[in-house]
């Protein structure tokens, strides 16, 4: 099953990072979080990916073009222009980076990797989220409930401190950033079967979280898997600052390699 990551958008919410490498470049522990994502992908077996870039996708191109080098030892042999690499410690990965346009928006990208895709099943994720969810398992799910998709969902934590009150101001609880148990929102990592693409139109403005997913809801084609562990989408400096001081503990929770 091949794994397809949205890896296009400006990311402009990390304009600190994002206005000289596009967002999937971002680092964490001096590895792109796009790395991380699809490191978490391959330790359940899944090895073939195919990346949609836009906003400076060439320098995606270029970190897999040049990914073997950077992971060996090599003899280069300037006089005969050739070079003999040693050890080649890569992971087995076979990726297909596609350029899908500077605008497009996430269902036209999508719709450009149908030809790659062919006619099977093929997972979906966000290029800037990592998560400790369970591949295999959310696979088995999928396939229980025999819909057309599946996407993952968590609970945020709350963004602020909540309070409770009396008129007088005295108060009765507070809670740091608590956990909003009233609602799950999309954390990616999706499963979808290639039917998929019925629900798309021929456009690069067609955005996939609007009619593609609001139409598989009306149908009653899309399940959610509900992940109660770790998820984190780096969307701001501060989600940066976060997952990189949780990989720099030792601790990240979706380090599973």
């Amino acid at each position: 099953m091949k794994v397809v990551i949205l890896a296009g958008g400006f990311g402009t919410r990390l304009s600190e990072e994002t206005s000289t490498v596009p967002k999937p470049m971002v680092e964490i522990g001096g590895k792109p979080i796009i790395w991380h994502i699809m490191k978490s992908y391959s330790i359940y077996g899944f090895n073939e990916f195919i990346i949609l870039l836009g906003y400076k996708g060439y320098m995606i191109k270029e970190y897999f073009a040049n990914y073997f080098l950077h992971q060996s030892d090599v003899t280069i042999d300037l006089a005969n222009n050739n070079m003999q690499v040693h050890d080649n410690s890569s992971e087995p990965w076979k990726v297909t980076l596609l350029e899908t346009g500077i605008d497009t928006q996430t269902g036209g990208r999508i719709l450009k990797a149908k030809p790659y895709i062919g006619e099977e099943s093929f997972m979906l994720t966000y290029g800037d989220g990592v998560s400790d969810i369970n591949i295999v398992e959310l696979i088995k799910f999928h396939k229980a409930h025999g819909k057309i998709a599946t996407v993952s969902s968590i609970q945020p934590d709350g963004r602020f401190g909540t309070i409770s009150a009396k008129d007088g101001g005295r108060i009765e609880s507070f809670k740091e950033k608590p956990v909003e148990t009233n609602f799950w929102i999309n954390a990616g990592f999706f499963v979808c079967h290639p039917q998929i693409f019925d629900y798309f139109d021929n456009s690069d403005q067609l955005v996939f979280e609007k009619s593609p997913i609001e139409n598989l809801v009306k149908d009653g084609e899309l399940f959610a898997y509900k992940h109660t562990g770790f998820w984190k989408c780096m969307d701001t400096l501060r989600d940066k600052t976060s997952l990189c001081a949780l990989w720099d503990s030792g601790k990240a929770p979706w380090k599973k390699w």
